[in-house]
Formats: C-alpha cells, sequence, structure tokens
C-alpha cells in the first residue's frame, strides 16, 4: 500500500514529538530543582536567589498538563498503526523519529563531555553528577526506545511497560514537589507575606528618610503620609490593619517595626541595623510564622542629616 501522510497523521506525529521534548525538559528541570533543594547552594541561599519554588510550579504545571496528553497520543498512534500499518512508514514519522534520535545523542555527548571535562578540572560536586545523570538517563531512554521502535513493523508490547513506569516515575516526582512548592493557600499566604515584607522595607526607608530630613524620628506613621509627593503608609494586604511602629531610643535612632506573617521564611535571625544595601535588602526581614518585630536603629554616619 502507498504510503501515506493524512493531516491526521501529521498532527498526531507532531504534537506527540512536540509533547514529549517539552515533557523531557520539565522533566529534567524538575529533578535539577530537587537537586537544588536538597544539595542548597550557600551563596544563593545568603544572598536570597533560590528560586527553584518558582521553576518548580512551571514544570510541575507543564507534567501534569503535557505529560497526560503526550501518553493520549503515543496510545492513540499505537492504535493507528495496528489498524493501518501503512503509517508506521509515514515519512514525517520517520523524519521526526531521527531528528530525535539526533536531538537525544547530541545532547547525551555534550553532557558525557562535560562531565569528563568537569572531573579533569576537578570540579565535579554531587550536585553536577546527579544533573548530569538526570539528562543522561532521560536522553538515553528516549533513544534507546525509539531506536527501537523506528526498526520494527508494528508497534511492541514495550511501549505499555515504558509509558506505565515513565508515568509512575512522573507521578512521584509530582507528588514530592507538592511538600516543596506548598498548596496553593499557602503559595497565597506566602504572597501576602511578601507584600508586607514590601510594605515594611518601604516604610523603614521612608523613616530613615524622615530622620535625614528632620533630624528626628517619626513619633507615628502618620507622620510619614505625604499629601505632596502622593506617598501614603500601607497597611497589611490581608487584614487592612495597620502596621505597628515604635520608637525604641530616640537618642539612639532605634525604632521597631512590627506585623504578623502567617509563613516562614527561608531563613531566619533578621539583621538588628540598617545599612546602605540593608534598607532594601529582604533579607533584613527574614521573620518565623506569627507576630514578628524588627528592631533598626540608625547610624548617623551613614545616614547623616540633610544640611540646609
Amino acid at each position: 500500500m502507498p504510503k501515506r501522510n493524512l493531516p491526521r497523521d501529521v498532527f498526531l506525529h507532531l504534537f506527540a514529538m512536540v509533547a514529549l521534548y517539552w515533557v523531557a525538559i520539565s522533566f529534567i528541570t524538575l529533578c535539577w530543582q530537587y537537586v537544588n533543594y536538597f544539595f542548597p547552594d550557600v551563596l544563593a541561599i545568603r544572598y536570597g536567589s533560590q528560586s527553584y519554588v518558582g521553576i518548580m510550579r512551571f514544570v510541575v504545571s507543564s507534567l501534569v498538563i503535557l505529560f497526560p496528553l503526550f501518553i493520549l497520543a503515543s496510545w492513540q498512534l499505537n492504535r493507528i498503526y495496528r489498524k493501518e500499518t501503512e503509517v508506521r512508514d509515514s515519512k514525517v514519522r520517520k523524519w521526526l523519529i531521527y531528528l530525535t534520535l539526533f536531538i537525544a545523542s547530541l545532547i547525551t555527548v555534550g553532557d558525557l563531555i562535560s562531565v569528563i571535562y568537569n572531573l579533569l578540572g576537578g570540579d565535579v560536586t554531587i550536585k553536577f553528577l546527579l544533573k548530569a545523570l538526570s539528562v543522561l538517563v532521560v536522553t538515553g531512554v528516549i533513544f534507546w526506545y525509539y531506536l527501537d521502535d523506528v526498526r520494527r513493523k508494528k508497534p511492541s508490547d514495550m511501549a505499555k511497560y515504558v509509558a506505565g513506569i515513565s508515568a509512575l516515575v512522573v507521578l512521584i516526582l509530582v507528588i514530592g514537589a507538592f511538600f516543596i512548592i506548598g498548596s496553593p493557600q499557602s503559595a497565597r499566604l506566602a504572597q501576602f507575606d511578601q507584600q508586607r515584607v514590601y510594605d515594611l522595607q518601604n516604610i523603614q526607608s521612608q523613616v530613615v528618610n524622615y530622620w535625614q530630613l528632620k533630624g528626628v524620628l517619626p513619633t507615628t506613621l502618620t507622620d510619614l503620609n505625604n499629601f505632596i509627593s502622593g506617598y501614603m503608609i500601607p497597611s497589611d494586604p490581608e487584614t487592612n490593619q495597620p502596621y505597628v511602629y515604635a520608637v525604641k531610643n530616640a537618642g539612639n535612632l532605634t525604632f521597631e517595626l512590627c506585623t504578623t506573617f502567617k509563613t516562614n521564611s527561608v531563613q531566619s535571625g533578621p539583621v538588628k541595623a540598617i545599612s546602605p544595601q540593608g534598607v532594601y535588602s529582604p533579607q533584613n526581614f527574614d521573620h518565623a510564622k506569627g507576630y514578628t518585630c524588627f528592631e533598626r536603629t540608625i547610624d548617623p554616619q551613614l545616614y547623616p542629616p540633610v544640611k540646609k
């Protein structure tokens, strides 16, 4: 029978391959974020640059949607192959499979070269090896499966086992990711806490600016309201209650900002004195769950009053 390239066949083959690429990249990325979580970078923690939670949310969303669609498209194609064997000889199918084999082989070779290069340079860490292993396993499985599949005249029963094992592994990683990124409710609470931190940073900056302009600390937060510039003291984003401000020692230029947080931040032990970088640094507002106060002392040498 003549080889065919029906629109249905082209759509299914293209969709299955694009979904495969997206799923493979998402799976590898998720594995990498697990590595980042269990083997955190000290510098990333210190400077607050750990973003694995946001990346995890995206790749988990991708896997939840695309992996079942990929399995469904592959299952539909195997049904078609059994009924219409000539579809397996489609040029579109073979071009896409050999392109996939080419990409997988390049990634595998590049991954091995990177491992050997870093090994010879003495720069091999457990994080690097685990990430390299995840790439090697994923691309190796894809290369092995499709190389075997393209040689066959009819679908193999092995596809069921590969799909089952893959689904189990993806399911385990996705479920595990929810324990790291938290529930949608906890993410919502974390967003409220992040806004509270931004508000406190802003208020802190305004207190320092007030001291530099007037030479005294504001008595209350309402002293910072400026109808000319348009600045108004923000309130709690969830409860709409005002933030707590108190002058602890006017002569020593020590004040305190307080609010109630709903989650724990990554670190603990807030900084007790501000610096030029500290005014805008979120690490100065590391917090625990519950009512938390941040004591600040202005250094007049770092923040001298404005000369009139």
